[in-house]
C-alpha cells in the first residue's frame, strides 16, 4: 500500500479518454481569433482551463514542474455547481461510476456523537439541477486530465522561472523561452504568476488550524456493527468540538472512507503532501466519541496540512491584459465550505465560454475584464463563508456553543418535518449556523451555472459593445 504522501493511481472507472472530442461546448462556437494560451499549473483549475479553452478553439500549452501527473490520497466534494459542468462536458456517467451521492450532511456533538444538525442532500438534483458527489481527488483529476488531453501540449518537468507580461512569454528553469498570446496562472496557493500580476505576493495569515487527512478501506467499517451505518447510509458526517472538528464521507463507490480532522496547528507546513503522525492524530482526538477512536485505530498513515488564509485580491489581471490568474492562484479557499476546486473549475468554464467569442485581438481586454468581474465577487463571498464555518465548528463548550446547537436543532426539526410531511418549509433558515440548511446560500452556491453567467453577460453587455467593434474591425480588414 502506498503511504499517504505518495501519488495515488486513479480508479479504473475514472477514464474519460476521447469524450471531449465527441462533446461540443458553447453551441459549437469557436473563437475566430485563435490564441496560443500558456497555462502554468496542472491542477484541477489548470486542466479545466485547458479543456475549456481548447473547446473554445484556442491552442493550449500547459507547463507543470512535476515529472509526472498525480494526486494525493484524499477525498474531495463535487457540489451541484460543478457536477452540472462535468455532466455538460460529458463525464456524468464516469462520475456516477466512481463517486458517491451522499444522502445528507449530519453534524454531531464531539464527545457523545449526538446528532445536532441534519440537512438532506438526496434531493440536490431536484433542488438545484445537478447532484452532489463525494469523489477521490485522483479520480476527479484524471477525468479533467482526460478531457483536457486532446486540446493541450503538456510540458512536464517545466518549472516556470520568470514571466515577461508584455511579450507575453515564460522562461523555464532550463532557460527556454516560450512565447504565447495569453498566460493563465493556475499555479496554486504559492503562485509565482500572482507576483507578476500584483507586483507582490498576497500575504498568508495563519488560521491557527491544521488538518490531518486519511482514507480507510470500508471493509473495516462493514465488519463493525457500530461503524457499518456510515457505509450503508452514506452521509457527510461532521463532529464539532472545542477548537477541532472532523468531516468524514464515502468515496470510490463506497469502497473507501475519507476522513479530515481539523485541529490546532502545532508547527505543520502548508503542503498537500506532508506526512503526519497517526499516533499524534489519535492523541489529538482522544476525547472524541468511541466510534471516532475506532475509526482512527484503522489509520496507518496520514497527511498533515497547515491551513493558511488569504484575503481576496483586488485584481486578477496584469495591466498588459496578457497575464491572468485562475483558481487557488487568486482565491485560495479554506476547506470548511468544500468549494476550492469548485471555484477553480467555474473560473475555467467562464473563461472558456467568454473567449469562445473572441473574433479580434481588440476584444480580448473586455472579455478578460468580464471574466474578472463575473468571478471575483463570487469567489470572495465563498472565501468569507469558508472562514465563517471555522468559527462555527470550533466554538468552545459554553453558552455560544449551546446557542449554536439549539439553532442547528431547530433547523433539523424543520428539515425532518418537511421530509415527513412532504411540504416545503416557509422558513428559509437564512443565517442558520448550519450553512447547508440556509436555503438562500444554497441557491446562490449550488444553483450557479458558470456558462449561463457568461452567456448572460454577453446578452446584456458584450454583444452590443464587442459585436459592433468586431463588425467594424472585420470591415476594416476586408478593405485592406
Amino acid at each position: 500500500m502506498a503511504t499517504a504522501h505518495e501519488p495515488v493511481a486513479a480508479h479504473h472507472a475514472a477514464n474519460a479518454e476521447g469524450i471531449s472530442q465527441r462533446t461540443r461546448l458553447y453551441d459549437g462556437r469557436k473563437a475566430a481569433h485563435r490564441l496560443h494560451v500558456l497555462i502554468v499549473g496542472c491542477g484541477m483549475g489548470g486542466l479545466a482551463a485547458a479543456h475549456c479553452l481548447g473547446q473554445a478553439g484556442h491552442k493550449v500549452t500547459l507547463f507543470e514542474s512535476a515529472a509526472a501527473i498525480g494526486e494525493v490520497g484524499a477525498g474531495i466534494q463535487v457540489t451541484p455547481n460543478v457536477s452540472r459542468l462535468l455532466r455538460r462536458w460529458g463525464v456524468g456517467d464516469n462520475l456516477e461510476a466512481v463517486a458517491v451521492r451522499p444522502e445528507a450532511i449530519v453534524l454531531r456533538r464531539y464527545e457523545t456523537g449526538e446528532r445536532v444538525a441534519y440537512t438532506r442532500w438526496s434531493d440536490m438534483e431536484e433542488q438545484y439541477g445537478s447532484p452532489y458527489y463525494h469523489i477521490h481527488r485522483a479520480d476527479l483529476h484524471k477525468l479533467l486530465f482526460d478531457l483536457a488531453a486532446p486540446f493541450m501540449t503538456l510540458r512536464l518537468k517545466s518549472t516556470v522561472a520568470s514571466v515577461d507580461p508584455e511579450a507575453p512569454s515564460v522562461t523555464l528553469a532550463s532557460g527556454e523561452v516560450v512565447h504565447g498570446d495569453l498566460i493563465v496562472g493556475a499555479d496554486g496557493v504559492k503562485s509565482m504568476i500572482q507576483r507578476v500580476v500584483l507586483g507582490h505576493t498576497n500575504p498568508a495569515e495563519p488560521t491557527g488550524d491544521a488538518v490531518y487527512r486519511a482514507i480507510i478501506p470500508t471493509e473495516y467499517l462493514l465488519k463493525d456493527p457500530e461503524l457499518k451505518p456510515f457505509v450503508d447510509h452514506p452521509e457527510m458526517t461532521g463532529w464539532m468540538g472545542p477548537g477541532r472538528h472532523i468531516m468524514a464521507y464515502n468515496i470510490r463507490a463506497k469502497k473507501e472512507f475519507n476522513i479530515v480532522l481539523a485541529h490546532p496547528d502545532d508547527g505543520s507546513v502548508e503542503s498537500w503532501t506532508a506526512e503526519g503522525s497517526a499516533d499524534k492524530m489519535r492523541a489529538d482526538f482522544a476525547d472524541f466519541e468511541p466510534r471516532i477512536r475506532k475509526l482512527l485505530g484503522f489509520v496507518k498513515s496520514t497527511l498533515k496540512w497547515r491551513l493558511m488564509d488569504r484575503q481576496p485580491l483586488k485584481k486578477w489581471i496584469h495591466p498588459s491584459y496578457k497575464v491572468i490568474l485562475l483558481g487557488d492562484a487568486c482565491h485560495p479557499m479554506l476547506p470548511y465550505r468544500a468549494q476550492g476546486a469548485a471555484m477553480a473549475i467555474e473560473d475555467a468554464a467562464v473563461l472558456g465560454n467568454l473567449l469562445s467569442r473572441l473574433n479580434h485581438p481588440s476584444q480580448l481586454r473586455a472579455l478578460l475584464q468580464a471574466y474578472e468581474d463575473l468571478r471575483l465577487p463570487r469567489t470572495a463571498e465563498t472565501q468569507r463563508q469558508s472562514r465563517l464555518n471555522q468559527h462555527i465548528f470550533h466554538l468552545p463548550d459554553g453558552p455560544e456553543q449551546e446557542a449554536r446547537d439549539a439553532q442547528m436543532r431547530q433547523a433539523m426539526e424543520i428539515e425532518l418535518r418537511m421530509m415527513r410531511e412532504g411540504v416545503s418549509p416557509a422558513d428559509s433558515l437564512e443565517g442558520s449556523p448550519n450553512q447547508w440548511a440556509d436555503r438562500k446560500k444554497n441557491e446562490a452556491q449550488f444553483a450557479y451555472d458558470a456558462d449561463a453567467e457568461a452567456e448572460r453577460w454577453w446578452r446584456e453587455v458584450g454583444e452590443k459593445a464587442l459585436g459592433e467593434a468586431g463588425e467594424f474591425e472585420e470591415r476594416v480588414a476586408a478593405k485592406l
